[in-house]
């Protein structure tokens, strides 16, 4: 999505987002190369940073002079100009940290939980909240992210299982985190935030299409395209781990048998018993041709493998694909491998779920990040069918 601001009056609102978006995205940048990129006047463009600037969203800062003159003062995102709290829930823990507008994680808290009811988690949200608030007292806080486990609103296959919030549905998410905490709550599917976040904060810069295969307890994906996130007709886009692999394989709790993250996630590799070395193994084949699979779905730069598992298990991982099936990607003039590992860190899910809460302040592409009916319901006040 190219960004490209409006010189009509009643742009004005959009156009600081424009600018906003530009900065975060490009930083340092100057007020000349804004304008000639997004098209606006120079003019337009330095009464708006003039405003940012105050507000505390933007500052400059200018290069020490090589020669004659002084160099244009660059443009950066103020880290401390706001912040937000994202949280992320899982069958196994609840995480939440506090992020600036730069995407640093200014602090974090975790509490282990397995298979946490609505009622305890909120407790739990609803307590670290303030503690983390704590640590910018006197910070713009624009609100707050939850990450779920998806899919939403599928009655055969959400909140059902051991990689799901199993008793879940039901619950007003979106209001009891607002009730919780006293902030603007906005909530997406843990893949969904995390490929968000290594958008914002990791890989994503450097490629226009990608493919995110999150591993966490469960297996999910999405495919992220001009810094947007692919999410079907109905939000649900992704679910790769329900995908069958395995002709009258394992009961998988979404109804069918043989689905892929019931051989391939965090979840499959605690109930195999097995050693990470002897799981990777075993599951090798499989892992394998999930990732032709893809590749020949999408066609996309590569594919970004991140989530929940710790750094050296998905370097064990990525190791497997020295040797791949055929597909679309395996051509001659490829300028990145076929997998890469996510750079978004542990963190990332956090980064994405606060960055719901940021963009609803600073970003044009608020209600267009992401595309699919639940999202655009969700982003602008709806609520989740859960």
């Amino acid at each position: 999505m190219a960004l490209r601001g409006t010189n009509q009056e009643f742009g004005r609102p959009y156009n600081r987002r424009i600018v906003l978006e530009f900065v975060r995205l490009h930083s340092l940048t100057t007020r000349s190369e804004i304008a000639a990129r997004v098209g606006l006047t120079v003019q337009t463009v330095s009464t708006i940073v003039r405003e940012l600037e105050e507000q505390n969203y933007l500052v400059s800062v200018r290069e020490e002079p090589k020669g004659r003159g002084l160099p244009p003062s660059m443009l950066k995102i103020n880290p401390e100009g706001g912040f937000a709290i994202g949280v992320n829930v899982t069958p196994i823990s609840v995480e939440a940290g506090l992020v600036d507008l730069s995407g640093e994680v200014i602090g974090s808290l975790s509490r282990d939980i397995a298979g946490a009811s609505p009622e305890d988690a909120f407790e739990i949200i609803g307590a670290m909240a303030p503690e983390l608030i704590a640590q910018r007292p006197k910070g713009r806080m624009l609100g707050i992210g939850l990450a779920l486990p998806g899919p939403f609103g599928v009655e055969s296959m959400s909140f059902v299982g051991p990689t799901t919030m199993a008793g879940w549905e039901n619950t007003a998410i979106r209001e009891r985190l607002a009730e919780a905490t006293g902030l603007p709550a906005f909530l997406e599917t843990d893949m969904a935030a995390a490929a968000l976040g290594e958008h914002l904060y990791g890989l994503g810069k450097r490629f226009s299409e990608y493919y995110f295969l999150y591993l966490g307890v469960g297996l999910g994906g999405a495919l992220v395209r001009e810094g947007q996130v692919q999410r079907g007709a109905s939000g649900n886009a992704g679910e790769i781990g329900h995908i069958p692999v395995v002709p009258d394989g394992e009961a998988c709790p979404c109804g069918n048998r043989g689905c892929l993250e019931r051989y391939f996630s965090l979840d499959a590799l605690r109930r195999s018993g097995l050693g990470d070395a002897d799981w990777l193994e075993a599951v090798a084949p499989t892992f394998r041709n999930a990732i032709a699979t893809i590749e020949n779905l999408f066609d996309p730069e590569t594919i970004v493998l991140g989530g929940l598992a710790p750094a050296n298990l998905l370097e064990r991982i990525v190791e497997l694909t020295a040797v791949l099936p055929n597909s679309v990607a395996a051509r001659r003039d490829r300028k990145t491998p076929r997998v890469r590992i996510a750079e978004g860190g542990e963190h990332s899910v956090l980064r994405g779920a606060a960055a719901l809460a940021v963009s609803s302040v600073l970003s044009p592409r608020f209600g267009q990040m992401f595309t699919g009916g639940r999202e655009r319901d969700v982003l602008s006040g709806g609520e989740v069918a859960a």
